[in-house]
């Protein structure tokens, strides 16, 4: 009893001793840095100044503490890039924002490359982890199976493996997720997937600059971003955000698609270009890069879309088909490009 009376005295002691170490040296402070504590001392008293210095001490300390952390985490550097097994050249397909047409542009441009040499195999990952959008798009439905190794086995339609989220979701079901679950799906989408041998995987991106697209660019190696945009300024303005987002984690762009670039009125052939005109063209001159290609504003790429039967497949002879198979002829190219 007497040595637990003693303990607690000596405890009250130090405590009463730092204590007044502590405000002693905040007290010497506030004294040669007097301007600092001016407004503050006019309206409080001076056990609230000590109170108030010793709280901006404590988080001073706690800066310098995040700021050593910081620089300890800078200091191991980013992570390494990892190829995915199997794949030769990941191409990556990206807007600065949504309802441009950029999944059903990865698509189609997934159908094109094999479309153009038969000889190539393809595949498509869906990276739009809250709006996967190639399931419906591509007609597929189902869960991957499993290999001996625990690796998931794309789905295939037309030719074309392909994985999404939506495969190992119920259609309805919200994806409700805070951004560290987000980054593990988007792990094993990346490493936890049997691509066997694909010369090209086409990943249809989530609209914008997040931690996804930064997730796959740190972690992957990606051979070149394909941004897609309408000719409207607004859809330029976040174009060009997510072309220099690229340009920074050393990511090639190999040019920009102007999608919805003209209507051409069925029953008389009019054209109107309902969203502007050129504009990709004036915000590709801006950034030093190309037009890959221009995708028409027709019903026909949407009515396909809708039934989950792309006009690459489905209408190999319409303008639209060709189009399409123009800008994965144009994307071969700037990929033989920036790797020579």
């Amino acid at each position: 009893m007497r040595t637990n009376q003693l303990q607690q005295h000596r405890r009250r002691r130090d405590m009463a001793h730092f204590t007044y170490s502590r405000m002693s040296h905040l007290l010497r402070f506030s004294a040669n840095n007097a301007s600092i504590l001016r407004t503050g001392l006019e309206r409080k008293d001076a056990a609230a100044c000590c109170l108030q210095l010793f709280r901006c001490h404590q988080r001073s300390v706690d800066n310098k503490t995040l700021q050593e952390r910081q620089k300890q985490q800078m200091a191991r550097g980013l992570p390494k890039l990892k190829s995915i097994p199997g794949v030769k050249e990941v191409i990556v397909v990206a807007s600065g924002k949504g309802g441009v047409g950029k999944s059903t542009t990865a698509v189609n441009l997934a159908l094109g490359l094999m479309a153009n040499d038969t000889s190539k195999s393809v595949g498509l990952l869906d990276a739009d982890i809250y709006g996967p959008s190639i399931p419906k798009l591509m007609n597929l439905k189902g869960n991957p199976e499993l290999t001996d190794n625990n690796l998931m086995i794309p789905l295939t339609n037309y030719g074309i493996p392909c994985m999404s989220m939506g495969f190992l979701v119920e259609d309805s079901a919200p994806i409700v997720w805070r951004g560290l679950m987000v980054m593990s799906a988007m792990e094993k989408l990346l490493k936890q997937v049997d691509w066997g041998s694909v010369d090209y995987l086409v990943v249809d991106m989530p609209p914008g600059t997040g931690d996804v697209q930064l997730s796959i660019t740190q972690n992957v190696p990606v051979a070149g971003a394909v941004i897609v945009s309408t000719p409207q300024d607004i859809a330029l303005l976040d174009a060009r955000r997510g072309a220099e987002m690229f340009k920074k984690v050393n990511v090639p762009v190999l040019g920009l698609v102007q999608n919805m670039s003209v209507f051409q009125c069925p029953n008389c052939n009019h054209q109107t270009h309902i969203f502007g005109s050129d504009g990709a063209r004036q915000l590709a001159h801006t950034l030093g890069v190309e037009v890959l290609g221009d995708i028409p504003l027709h019903l026909n790429i949407r009515e396909t879309s809708d039934r989950g039967q792309p006009v690459v497949v489905s209408c190999p002879d319409s303008p639209e088909a060709e189009a399409y198979r123009k800008l994965a002829s144009s994307v071969v190219r700037r990929l033989q490009e920036v790797n020579t």
